[in-house]
């Protein structure tokens, strides 16, 4: 780990990348103030599951996002998709090694029904945090634009449209990998279920191999 901090905005059970860069900041400033951006990880992830890999998206309220500060966005509840959401991840990830572990407090975040898109995505991310032993400290943006002095803009950094190329995990067992081959770059919940207290060390050996600087 180093001194440096990073801008980046604050993505849903983010994938195994997002966590090799925290695995290598002290400080993270989470893009409080930024416009909602479709088709992100703000509000979807990848897992692997029985047929191969599978998305999940929150849904939000209708309105017009992306004229919306993120922090304002709120989660729709009208369909019970948090229970569909944990439904999807128990049967990718019930039968892994370290689903038991760590299962029940990603579970009660999601239930708890978070009434906006960024507290629910802040939630799970400090709650990964601890769970992965990553002493960051976490902040929020005051106002939009604004880079801290001595930080890596990496806003729009990682993308499902656009990933980043060069970003190559190691492999490490997966649930249906005899199935599927490694897929890499889910979403962090299949690190951690999948090789549970390996994981920090993964995401060191992840971050070594893939710097940021």
């Amino acid at each position: 780990m180093t001194n440096l901090s990073v801008l980046i905005e604050a993505q849903y059970l983010p994938p195994v990348q997002y966590f090799s860069v925290l695995a290598q900041v002290k400080t993270v400033y989470l893009e409080a103030q930024e416009h909602y951006q479709k088709r992100s990880y703000r509000n979807r992830a990848h897992l692997a599951g029985a047929n191969g890999q599978m998305l999940l998206s929150v849904p939000l309220k209708k309105g017009k996002h992306q004229q919306m500060p993120i922090h304002q966005v709120k989660v729709d509840y009208k369909k019970p998709w948090f229970g569909e959401h944990w439904h999807s991840i128990k049967s990718a990830y019930g039968k892994s090694p370290f689903f038991e572990f760590y299962a029940e407090p990603i579970e009660a975040i999601l239930r708890s029904k978070p009434d906006k898109l960024f507290d629910l995505n802040r939630a799970l991310l400090l709650q990964l945090l601890r769970t992965l032993q990553l002493e960051v400290d976490i902040r929020e943006t005051a106002d939009y634009g604004a880079v801290p002095e001595g930080t890596l803009d990496l806003r729009q950094a990682i993308h499902p449209k656009h990933p980043k190329l060069d970003f190559a995990p190691l492999p490490y067992p997966q649930v249906f990998q005899e199935r599927h081959g490694f897929i890499p770059n889910l979403s962090i919940l299949d690190l951690l279920f999948c090789t549970g207290p390996q994981a920090p060390l993964l995401l060191k050996q992840f971050a070594d191999q893939n710097p940021i600087v």
